[in-house]
Order: structure tokens, then C-alpha cells, then sequence
């Protein structure tokens, strides 16, 4: 039996995304900025994929731009505004344990002379608004937080924060990285108070390659990419017709179910954890109300030995965040996993087609791997 359990790092793209794609290589071809029929036919398929998106947020079409995944636009977002906005404003906020395509934006930005604040979750491992709100002034361009942490399934208060800050400092533009949240739970901009929100196509059962930002009206966004009028000259270059409209088949397919699969994957977590916490050396680091789709644990073993023990047993997990190649990226620490546990985590990350009896044969796995691993 083939088990795959690492969907935050990627997921099976959904039939209707293939066939989206796929309609997109052999019928719909043409360049969207071409002037002619065939042309005019690309460019009115990847207008419907942003309507379907902006849809998705509550918002205009409009304001929708389509990136190659959420690492371009949450460099993006970050870059852009600052760009825009920071000559005057040279400072960001943003919280300890965004992806990699934030934190070490963030760290390049911080080289060109602006000032980051990283605010880390306090001792009890959760974040709290006031040291958001206390850590921005009148010098601040940004605040930046992701929805949902992709290591071990935090679920981080944006909408409070993002209302109390803008409400304190209207002029702060405010970011969202919603990649795990985006078709997991209800993600709208309005409710959010965001600005920006980012999002990737192949973590909702799309296509690798394609992702968007949000930019809501009135808010500047330089250029990263420049070179043509594409997307509205914020992101120039020919659109990736196939791998958009795969991203806007998997968005229009998931859309509507999206309480009823939160439902299904927290019976799932449950039932995990309820089998697991009787293993020797196993203990659970994501919090009870975290997003379900992601669950962090510590398994006694080195991560990647027990990680290629499951592989042998054609069961499939991480280690950690994909983007971080095996390495550790200092998120756990931030939530007061270290030492062994850090060195032992494992991430679980499922979906609503997970079934109790994959989850059946990755305990058993577990248990073994947990009895005959040594050292």
C-alpha cells in the first residue's frame, strides 16, 4: 500500500486540474496576450481561473495576480511594498516563524537597511496580538503573518491582529501567507483585514508552478519581474495557461465543501493521535486547535532515520518544511521544540481522501520503527 502523508509539502493534483491542464496544452494554447481568436481564447480561460480565485477571497477579479507559486509572491508582496512605500517607512513586523521565502526576504531587506521585528510566541507557545500592536509605529510599512504555520499547524490570530493594528495604524499594509490555510479553512480578505494575501496553486490539488497574490485596490505593489504588461505589469511574462487553470479548477472543485473537509480531517487527526499516545517516546507538539491537516510529533529516533525506516514501509512524511532541504529551519525552536524533540519531528500533513486505514498501517509502521530503531 502506497501512503502518502506529506500534503503540506505538495498534493495530488485533482482530476479536474489535469483536465484543465491538459484542455489548456491542446485546445487553448495560444499566448493570452495575443491580439487574434486563438490568443483571445488563452486570455478568457485564466480570466476565468482569477474569477474563480477572487471568488474564492471575496474579492474583485481585478485584484488577482498570478505568480509561478507563493515563494514569488510573497517576495512579491514584501519587496513590492517596500519598494513602493519605504522610503519613508523602514520598518516590518512580522512574526518568528514564517516560511523561508518571508524570513530570509526579510533578512535581505534587513541588508538594505530596513528594520525587522520578529515577534516569537511567548512561553506557553502562543502568539498574542498586544506584542504585535506594541512592536508598530508610525515608522511601520508592514506587517506580515502567516495564516497557518506549515511545520506544525499553529493557527495564527491574523484577523485580531491585522484589525487591532490597522485600526491603530491605518497606513500599515497588511500580509497574509494563507499557502495552508487557503481551501482548508475559510479565507477571505475582508475578514482578514489583508491587504496581501498569498497563495500556491499545488498545495490545493493544483499544478506546481502557479500561484497568486492578492493586492487590494488602492495599494502599490511594485514590479519584481519587468518586461511586458502582463498581469496588469506587475508580474510580466507570458502566463502559464495550463498550470492556471489547473490552479482554478482545484479552487472552484474545493470551494464549496470546505467545512464539512475540516470536519472530516479533525475526526482524522483524532484518531491519530488517540492511537499514537500510546507509543513509547512519542509525544504530539501541534496544539489541540491547530489546523488539522498538519500535525507535528516527536518520535524518540532521529527524523530522517525514522523517516526513511516509514519510506521502506512505502509510507511518506517529512522531516520538516520542504523548502528547508532537511534542514532545520528554527521554527520548532521558536515553539519551544528543541534538542531531542526537534531532532526527532516528524509532520504529518493530510487530507480529507486520508483514510483511517492508511492512518492504521502508519501507526503500526511507527511502532515498529520506534522498537527496532536504535540509537
Amino acid at each position: 500500500m502506497f501512503i502518502y502523508l506529506d500534503n503540506a509539502a505538495t498534493t495530488k493534483p485533482c482530476s479536474e486540474a489535469v483536465s484543465a491542464a491538459v484542455s489548456a496544452m491542446t485546445e487553448n494554447f495560444g499566448n493570452p496576450s495575443s491580439l487574434h481568436r486563438v490568443g483571445l481564447n488563452a486570455q478568457l480561460v485564466v480570466d476565468n481561473a482569477r474569477k474563480i480565485i477572487s471568488g474564492s477571497l471575496g474579492v474583485d477579479s481585478s485584484s488577482i495576480v498570478f505568480t509561478s507559486g507563493a515563494t514569488e509572491s510573497n517576495n512579491l508582496a514584501l519587496r513590492g511594498i517596500c519598494t513602493a512605500y519605504g522610503r519613508k517607512r523602514r520598518k516590518i513586523v512580522a512574526s518568528s516563524v514564517e516560511h523561508a521565502s518571508v524570513d530570509e526576504t526579510l533578512s535581505a531587506l534587513e541588508k538594505s537597511g530596513f528594520e525587522i521585528v520578529r515577534i516569537p510566541p511567548r512561553s506557553d507557545g502562543r502568539f498574542y496580538v498586544s506584542d504585535f500592536i506594541d512592536s508598530c509605529d508610525e515608522n511601520t510599512v508592514m506587517l506580515t503573518m502567516m495564516y497557518v504555520n506549515n511545520e506544525t499547524g499553529y493557527i495564527l490570530p491574523v484577523k485580531e491582529t491585522f484589525s487591532a493594528v490597522k485600526r491603530k495604524f491605518p497606513e500599515i499594509v497588511t500580509h497574509s501567507d494563507c499557502v495552508q490555510a487557503y481551501m482548508k479553512m475559510p479565507v477571505k480578505a475582508n475578514a482578514l483585514n489583508a491587504d496581501l494575501i498569498s497563495l500556491s496553486g499545488h498545495k490545493i490539488h493544483g499544478i506546481k508552478g502557479a500561484g497568486a497574490l492578492y493586492i487590494k485596490k488602492g495599494i502599490r505593489v511594485l514590479p519584481l519581474i519587468t518586461g511586458g504588461k502582463q498581469e496588469k505589469g506587475i508580474r510580466s511574462g507570458t502566463e502559464s495557461v495550463p498550470l492556471i487553470c489547473a490552479f482554478g479548477a482545484a479552487a472552484e472543485k474545493f470551494m464549496t465543501d470546505i467545512s464539512e473537509r475540516f470536519s472530516r480531517v479533525t475526526e482524522l487527526k483524532e484518531y491519530l493521535i488517540s492511537h499514537i499516545s500510546g507509543i513509547d517516546g512519542v509525544t504530539v507538539n501541534s496544539p489541540d486547535d491547530g489546523s488539522p491537516y498538519i500535525i507535528n510529533i516527536s518520535v524518540g529516533k532521529r527524523s530522517e532515520i525514522m523517516l526513511h525506516f516509514l519510506e521502506s514501509k512505502n509510507i511518506y512524511v517529512s522531516s520538516g518544511s520542504a523548502c528547508s532541504k532537511g534542514q532545520k529551519s528554527g521554527v520548532l525552536e521558536q515553539f519551544g521544540i528543541s534538542g531531542k524533540n526537534a531532532d526527532s519531528a516528524l509532520r504529518i500533513s493530510m487530507t480529507a481522501e486520508t483514510t483511517e486505514t492508511e492512518l492504521d498501517e502508519f501507526i503500526s509502521a511507527l511502532r515498529e520503527g520506534t522498537e527496532s530503531i536504535r540509537g
